[in-house]
């Protein structure tokens, strides 16, 4: 299974991110290409410990959050369509520097190469190992990437 743990996994999804431009259209969902974008480099920011994002886990989650974690890990089927995003995640404005959010998330898919924790807790699904943090970050930017067909 790919995790952006692996090498060979980030340089795939770098790859396909270079592929990004304003003129990519979703296939599904409200974002533009630049809302999806900051929309992932703030999700990476929070996973990768570089802002002050909530680490506390919903009521929701902790009443499904472990048997949704458990579904949504253990194989490669790719996330879902439709996924809501959380309100801290929420991008609502429109930013046109599509290369240089381009640029700000493939530095941070490589600096998964020296993630150090071993648990992170997420918001809804609470606390995941590190080997669920792999899985779950290749799978959340794999299912933006497909959304805007890269």
């Amino acid at each position: 299974m790919k995790t952006i743990f692996d090498e060979t996994s980030r340089v795939e999804l770098i790859e396909r991110i270079s592929k990004l431009s304003s003129e990519h259209k979703a296939q599904w969902g409200k974002m533009t290409v630049g809302q999806m974008i900051a929309h992932m480099n703030i999700w990476n920011e929070w996973v990768l410990g570089k802002n002050d994002l909530p680490h506390q886990q919903s009521f929701l989650g902790k009443l499904i959050g472990k048997w949704m974690l458990k579904k949504d890990t253990k194989d490669a089927t790719p996330m879902a369509k439709g996924m809501p995003a959380g309100k801290e995640f929420t991008i609502n404005e429109v930013n046109d520097n599509i290369d240089k959010l381009k640029e700000q998330w493939v530095h941070l898919i490589q600096e998964y190469e020296d993630y150090s924790e071993w648990y992170f807790m997420h918001d809804f699904y609470g606390k995941m190992t590190r080997e669920q943090i792999g899985i779950f970050a290749y799978k959340h930017t794999d299912h933006h990437l497909r959304q805007f067909n890269v």
